[in-house]
Order: C-alpha cells, then structure tokens, then sequence
C-alpha cells in the first residue's frame, strides 16, 4: 500500500474519528488506542483505502465502534475496574521467617535452664556480658562459658532437626 495514501486518509478522517470515539469511550488513552487500532487496521486492508471516499469514512468509523463495543464487552472491562489506591499492601513471604522462628524456638526449649537464659538474654534481650552476669547474680566468667556450652547444644540440637549450618 502505497504510505501517501495511508496519510492522506489519516489527514482527512483522523481528527473525525478521533472526535467520534472519544464521544463514545469518555476516555482519552482508550480512544488514542482506538483510532490507532482502527487505522492499523486499515492498513492491513488497503483494498478497503481504494474506495470512495465517504465509504472508506464509514468503514473506518464501523470499526471504531466495533473495537469500542468489543472492549466494553470484554472481561477486562465488566470484571475489573481501576482504582487509584491499592486494596492492599503487598508485603514479602514470611512463612520461612515464621518456620525458622518456631524451630529455634524448639531447640531453645530443649536446653536447661541456665543455658536458655543467658542465649535469650544475650540474643533476644540484647544484653552484654556484664549486664547478664549483673542480672542472673553470676560472673562473667560463667555467662561466657554458659554461652559457649548453649550455642554448641543449640547447634547440635538444630542438626538433629535438619538444619545445617
């Protein structure tokens, strides 16, 4: 199809159509990619380019209302609507932080006592040495050496439930 003859029927119908489908969407994004489908697709058709004058116009025009008619009926246009706030948040996946939680939590619950308080004081609480040994009336010498012991049982404990570190 010769390109002259493509521009001299977007010269003389483009401005019509593009009044015509706006009237028919409301909707300037939607009616730009009305007209630019309806003259893509006239494109495609250069037979229908070769006729009269005002029956290229009602060609063109038939196939803005149809495109407009096909959109509306579409599911994207009956079963979705746009907003301009989001109904939710998306927030990451927290289900390995949960899974890992509850398996130390676990592993934790099988230390003793002693050993529990200075890995929980220490890790959880955020406590220095000084501070555990002021608060569980012990030395530091002890809160060191508990650790120790209750990191390495907290490891072998982890393995036996899968866990490799």
């Amino acid at each position: 199809m010769d390109d002259e003859l493509l521009a001299a029927v977007h010269g003389t119908h483009a401005a019509a159509l593009h009044r015509y489908v706006r009237h028919l969407t409301s909707d300037e994004d939607q009616t730009q990619d009305v007209v630019q489908e309806t003259l893509l697709r006239a494109w495609r058709h250069p037979e229908v380019l070769e006729r009269s004058e005002d029956s290229v116009r009602a060609w063109l025009f038939t196939v803005a209302r149809n495109l407009v008619i096909d959109q509306r009926r579409s599911a994207l246009h009956t079963h979705e609507r746009t907003t301009d706030t989001v109904p939710e948040r998306p927030e990451p996946d927290r289900t390995q932080e949960v899974l890992d939680a509850w398996l130390v939590e676990d592993a934790l619950a099988g230390l003793s006592s002693e050993h529990r308080a200075v890995v929980v004081g220490a890790y959880y609480g955020g406590r220095s040495v000084a501070e555990l040994a002021d608060q569980l009336e012990i030395p530091p010498g002890t809160v060191k050496s508990r650790m120790h012991y209750a990191m390495r049982a907290l490891r072998l404990a982890l393995q036996e439930r899968g866990v490799t570190p």
